[in-house]
């Protein structure tokens, strides 16, 4: 598991680099009461009017590369047949053709949002490793034990085994899913400088309010609200919104990691010394 530890260094000047976790100012008037942290109001109005969508707090680098990056594929355009070209030999390209459908923030691809923007499925800027080597991993180890042990007649295993041994596969299969497609949460840009008053500070890197528990996650571009880490097998960051199904992920796969090292243990003291 790889964490990534994110320190937010509260009362600094602006000197806003991508290094850093946070870098915010608290503005005159701030205080510490915590219990009279309310809602403020966002930078757009996607609450009064639900067609217009959420903007998040993203880091404002990010945002400029964006735009630059859009500017070179527009000068690159062919003005006779007005084709881009298909490839910018970048990790772009990665994201483009494997998440050309999902909207972009940060690091975190929206493949699917309600109508005000929000995300009900998201992944992380770490999902190709979720992807490629955590999902067949525990897919393949776990069908390898169910032929040879679980479901084969010939292990000793009991047929009832199975009624343990396939939920419990299941069970970690829904918790990665719940922890790596869910919004880990994700903190909107606010721009209303009556936070202040309520002791939120400035961030520099995101151009946002934050309050005293979110965190400028680095991998993911954005600001996430108790956030805790990024962990690569989960592909996504781990924030206050996917913290629980994260705890039950760790705990459930670790059950299904020694149940099966117990069952092969077991086959092969019992091929080995019972049957023979």
């Amino acid at each position: 598991m790889t964490t990534t530890e994110e320190a937010a260094t509260d009362a600094q000047p602006n000197t806003s680099t991508e290094n850093n976790c946070t870098n915010d100012i608290p503005h005159n008037g701030g205080n510490d009461n915590r219990d009279n942290q309310s809602q403020p109001t966002t930078s757009n109005s996607a609450d009064a009017n639900p067609n217009v969508k959420k903007i998040y707090a993203v880091s404002v680098r990010w945002e400029r590369e964006q735009e630059r990056l859009r500017q070179e594929l527009d000068a690159a355009t062919d003005p006779v047949t007005n084709k881009r070209p298909c490839l910018t030999f970048t990790i772009e390209d990665f994201h483009k053709y494997f998440c050309c459908c999902a909207r972009r923030v940060g690091s975190f691809f929206f493949l699917l949002e309600r109508k005000d923007g929000s995300p009900i499925i998201a992944a992380g800027p770490c999902w190709p490793f979720c992807t490629l080597v955590t999902v067949p991993l525990i897919l393949v180890l776990s069908t390898l034990v169910m032929v040879f042990i679980v479901f084969n007649k010939n292990s000793g295993m009991p047929w009832w085994f199975a009624l343990i041994y396939c939920p419990i596969l299941a069970f970690v299969l829904i918790a990665l899913f719940c922890v790596s497609c869910r919004d880990p949460g994700l903190m909107e840009r606010v721009a209303d400088e009556e936070t202040a008053e309520q002791g939120w500070f400035w961030n520099e890197q995101v151009g946002s309010y934050r309050p005293a528990g979110a965190m400028y996650c680095r991998e993911g571009k954005a600001l996430i609200m108790d956030f805790d880490h990024v962990c690569p097998w989960t592909g996504t960051a781990i924030g206050r919104n996917n913290m629980l199904q994260f705890r039950l992920f760790v705990f459930s796969v670790n059950v299904l990691c020694y149940l099966s090292v117990g069952l092969v243990i077991w086959f092969v003291f019992f091929v080995n010394f019972i049957n023979k």
